[in-house]
């Protein structure tokens, strides 16, 4: 009986100790994003709409690649799918690739699932989340579906607070 709770405890503890590891690592990447976010001067709005040009935006996120800021925004079109990398400076497309497999691809028929059922753009229901969120700032927004209904989940930060507000599509 000594040895169950024993091997219990264990676990608890490295349960524990995983979810604090995972905490400070997504903290880590909160601090990198919000300074590099500093010389970003295109909002996650205007990237929406630049994309649009390659297709439906489904998903769009500001994310720090290989030390790097990038503005990322996932497009849906002809049944195809594609990343669309916008500068971040002037607002312009600067590369589309396609998405042909793994997560991304399962990620996208998933976000294009949710965009099909939408009437609210991703573009819009940004905009009306910064607007309701005085001084916040849009980094990443994600449609899917919850409870059969499309909404959008739409990550903000100010001062290095963040928060993730979800706007119905519908």
């Amino acid at each position: 009986m000594k040895s169950l709770a024993f091997i219990l405890s264990l676990t608890v503890a490295a349960l524990a100790a995983g979810l604090a590891f995972a905490r400070a690592t997504a903290d880590d990447e909160h601090a990198e994003l919000t300074k590099a976010l500093s010389g970003a001067r295109v909002s996650l709005e205007s990237a929406l709409s630049a994309a649009a040009t390659a297709g439906k935006p489904i998903s769009a996120k500001y994310e720090v690649e290989d030390g790097k800021l990038q503005l990322s925004v996932y497009t849906a079109k002809d049944g195809k799918f594609s990343e669309v990398i916008v500068d971040h400076s002037s607002g312009k497309v600067a590369e589309s690739e396609a998405i042909t497999d793994g997560e991304d691809l399962t990620a996208a028929r998933s976000q294009t699932e949710a965009m099909a059922k939408a009437k609210l753009s991703l573009s819009n229901a940004v905009a009306k989340a910064v607007a309701a969120n005085e001084g916040f700032r849009a980094v990443s927004t994600v449609a899917s579906l919850k409870d059969g209904h499309p909404v959008a989940a739409i990550s903000l930060v100010k001062d290095g607070e963040w928060k993730t507000v979800v706007e119905k599509l519908d």
